[in-house]
Order: C-alpha cells, then structure tokens, then sequence
C-alpha cells in the first residue's frame, strides 16, 4: 500500500509498505479521508525524517476485524478513529483518555504508530467510533482532530449564546471554533494574521476579525466590547504573544482555554488572572466518548463543516497537499481516497 511521510526540511514522499493484516484486537481500516492538521507542521518543517507514515485524522470503512472485536463492530461500517492506544485498562484509559495514559500511548500518525496518510490503517478496534450517516468521511476526519479539539475547548468553558467569544488563530482548529462557537449561540471575534484566513472566517460566521499584525488584539477587542473585555478566549496558535492576548482580553470572571501547541510563554497572572478572577482550561484533543458527543453535536446543530474544508486532494496529490497547506493560507486541507 501506499503511504506518505516526512523526509525533513518541508519534504512529504509516497512510499510503498506492506499491506497491514488485523491481528486479535485489531481493526483495518480502508482509508476514505485524512485531515491535514496543524500539527503536523512541526514534524513536516523539522529537519529530520519521520519513520512512520503520517496522518492522525484518520475516517473510512472497516476492511476486516480481528478475533475480540466489539460486537457493534462489522466489516463495512463507516469510522471515525479515536487515534490513541494507552494500556486500555486504567483508570485514566477507561475514561476514554487513553492519549494521558500513565504508562505511555501510541499517537497513530503523530510518531510512534503509523498514521492514516496512507490506503490502510490498522489500529486497535477499540479505538474506532462510528460516523454517523449525516456527516461525510471528509467532515468525520476533520471531527477526529482538529474540529473536535476546539469544540472541546469551547465545551470545557461552557460556552453559550450570553458569550463573546475570541479566537486566536484561524487555521483550520481556530476556524472550527469560530464555527463551533457560532453554532453554541456566541458572538465570536475572529484574530489572526492571514487576510485569506481571516476572510474565510467571516464566511463561516465570525461576527467581527482582527488582523493582529494591524490592530493591537486586546484593544480591538476592547472597542468592539465596550470596553469590557470577551467573556471567553480560545487560544489555538500557540504564539508566544497571543499566549498573553488571550488572558489580557478578558473581562472580570471570563474564561480561557489553551489548545495550540507551541513554546513558553510570559503571562502577568496577577494582572490577568488574580485580579480579573479569570478561570483557565488546558485541553488536549478529547476523550473517545467526547468524540461521540462532538460528532452528534455537528449533526444536531447543522454546523456547516464542509465549509472550512477549503482544499482537497487524492492521496497521489500529497506532497503538493502538504506544501500548500504550509503556506497558511488556507482552510482544512484534506487527502480524499475512493
């Protein structure tokens, strides 16, 4: 079969691997859709070779099962993966968490399992969660990362139609929390860099942007609130800078949720976080149950998900996929296989 990986310094390649075979426990999957994720920008830029195939939004069909499959499972059904694999029998993995896991976790597609940039993947068949039939296989691989990672950060601040909501960053996890946040009924105030992204948030429902390399963030904020401040802030860039933004443009009481990855950064707790009384959520990806959650929202609420879907590519197409997905300009960028 084929898959994609990384050889270092911004270079994707298809290379051939063996066909995987389901063992017990397992569950082969026919790749159907495999989302692009922020993420994955770091390993592509890194200056060494990756030596699994990549992909960690993984959505398709049931090929074959391995003996002790779950007995909801069958050939033929269509999955979304919760792509982790801890130990599986601890207390933390039984809440669905196995990425926390105490003992270590295999990330599928993000470095210690092979991913889903690839015709197969085969992973343990506990891990997968069935698609419902409203959502397509482009829209469940978007759900199995990226989506859902900002919809629970949103989750977590218990977000409503009472919020201002600002969102830094509007790559694919920002722009699925302007979409997510739009569709829990909050006012939402969009910040990024990129023009092209800041006006495919506008189109997904961002009431108001901000281009932070024009506008101070906290003081456009500020105007646009009255001078009061958002209510909740959802961080997903990981810039050092807008580290401190998402703090500095609450309001007494609001809240905050971290979700992008990247370096340390400076905060001023006594100025934003004592004295405003400001509540602080780190989340990383979702359990498996919240997957189930998160997708049945999307399809409760008719959030228009195909619509930050901006790009899409066979899996031949890979290597132009992740070169223009580095410019960061666009939406979600996802690899489509028949």
């Amino acid at each position: 079969m084929r898959g994609v990986v990384f050889n270092g310094n911004r270079q994707a390649e298809i290379q051939e691997f063996p066909d995987p075979q389901a063992g017990p426990g397992d569950a082969l999957i026919k790749v159907r859709a495999s989302g692009l994720c922020g993420s994955d920008m770091h390993r592509y830029r890194a200056p060494g070779p990756t030596d699994y195939i990549t992909g960690h939004e993984p959505c398709g069909v049931v090929e074959d099962l391995g003996a002790g499959a779950p007995p909801g499972l069958k050939i033929g059904d269509r999955v979304m993966v919760h792509h982790y694999a801890g130990c599986g029998i601890c207390e933390i993995c039984s809440m669905g968490y196995e990425q926390l896991c105490p003992t270590g976790h295999i990330t599928y597609g993000g470095g210690t399992g092979h991913g889903a940039n690839a015709d197969y993947i085969l992973v343990p068949s506990r891990t997968l969660v069935h698609l419902p039939d409203e959502l397509s296989f482009e829209e469940g691989a978007a759900i199995s990362c990226g989506t859902g990672t900002a919809w629970n950060g949103l989750k977590k601040m218990d977000v409503s139609g009472q919020d201002t909501v600002a969102v830094f960053g509007q790559g694919p996890v920002g722009l699925s929390g302007t979409l997510s946040a739009k569709a829990m009924g909050a006012r939402v105030i969009a910040v990024d860099v990129m023009p092209e992204r800041l006006d495919l948030a506008l189109e997904l429902g961002a009431d108001h942007v901000i281009n932070s390399q024009e506008t101070d963030p906290v003081k456009g904020i500020q105007v646009l609130t009255g001078g009061m401040g958002a209510t909740a802030s959802l961080e997903t860039s990981g810039n050092a800078v807008a580290r401190g933004q998402v703090l500095q443009c609450l309001r007494t009481f609001g809240r905050c949720c971290y979700v992008g990855l990247g370096g340390p950064a400076s905060i001023d707790f006594n100025r934003d976080v004592i004295f405003k009384v400001v509540t602080i959520f780190g989340s990383w990806t979702f359990s498996k149950s919240e997957l189930i959650e998160i997708a049945r929202f999307m399809v409760e609420a008719q959030v228009p998900l195909d619509k930050h879907i901006t790009h899409r590519y066979t899996l031949d197409q890979a290597v132009e996929a992740f070169r223009n997905f580095d410019t960061a300009t666009t939406g979600k960028c996802v690899l489509v296989m028949d």
